[in-house]
């Protein structure tokens, strides 16, 4: 099992690192989706940050959240002019890892959040607020940096955790089939269980050849549909992940 809270806060200083290079007349371009601009981007982590932190807080005191307070913090980012929405996204960030590190031992071991039918303890909780981070980290820095990739370390601890998200934004194509995958760096395998209306990643060994050999971060960014022609890695190409990007196409 990869650590996921320091995953985190690698990701944490490497969006920090990224906002510092970012030209502030680039606020305004173009992120990954193209529909997002870089302030968009830092704007949804910032404001994630602020209602993430409020929600933890309260779960941790159990007391009963404002239902209101999500809609108030997304129209009072919203209302943020750029720079204003990077600027203090690095600070919400920040302060919500702070409040995630803080917390006690037995805090952690008693915490539970529910969403829906889902329940997650503190390690589930993270690696929520993982998956965003790091994928968004990607979305302002790879307009910048074409080739760039996920961190390794944060790419395996979201893989540790992703039937959550590999079940719920899945497109089955509506026939069953089984398909064989298996990572790179380090060797995981996997195979992806599709159903006529559900889909099912389960780490499981398998013999021989896989359907699909793509290294983690790849494997993340194909899931969580990053992963188009021009930013998939030469060494993984053909119809199985053609056919996944289609299940995959992104939310």
């Amino acid at each position: 099992m990869f650590d996921r809270l320091q995953a985190l806060r690698n990701s944490v200083q490497h969006l920090r690192a990224i906002a510092s290079e970012i030209d502030r007349a680039d606020y305004t371009s173009s992120a990954y989706p193209s529909e997002w601009t870089i302030a968009d981007t830092f704007s949804h982590l910032g404001s994630g940050a602020v209602i993430g932190k409020r929600s933890f807080e309260d779960s941790v005191a159990h007391r009963d959240s404002d239902a209101d307070f999500n809609q108030s913090v997304w129209a009072e980012w919203n209302a943020k002019g750029p720079s204003d929405q990077v600027s203090d996204c690095l600070v919400s960030d920040a302060a919500y890892l702070s409040c995630l590190e803080e917390t006690t031992e037995d805090q952690r071991a008693a915490f539970q959040m529910k969403m829906g039918p889902f329940a997650f303890n503190f390690d589930g909780l993270v690696g929520l607020r993982l998956g965003e981070h790091v994928l968004h980290t990607w979305d302002v820095e790879v307009p910048f940096h074409p080739d760039a990739k996920l961190p390794n370390d944060a790419a395996n601890a979201i893989l540790d955790g992703i039937q959550f998200i590999a079940s719920r934004t899945a497109k089955p194509p509506g026939n069953a089939r089984d398909i064989t995958i298996r990572t790179s760096n380090p060797v995981r395998d996997f195979t992806l269980i599709l159903g006529v209306d559900s889909a099912e990643l389960i780490e499981k060994s398998h013999e021989g050849a896989a359907e699909l050999e793509i290294p983690a971060e790849s494997l993340v960014r194909l899931i969580y549909g990053r992963l188009d022609e021009e930013h998939t890695p030469e060494s993984v190409r053909g119809d199985v992940v053609d056919f996944l990007r289609s299940v995959y196409p992104g939310f």
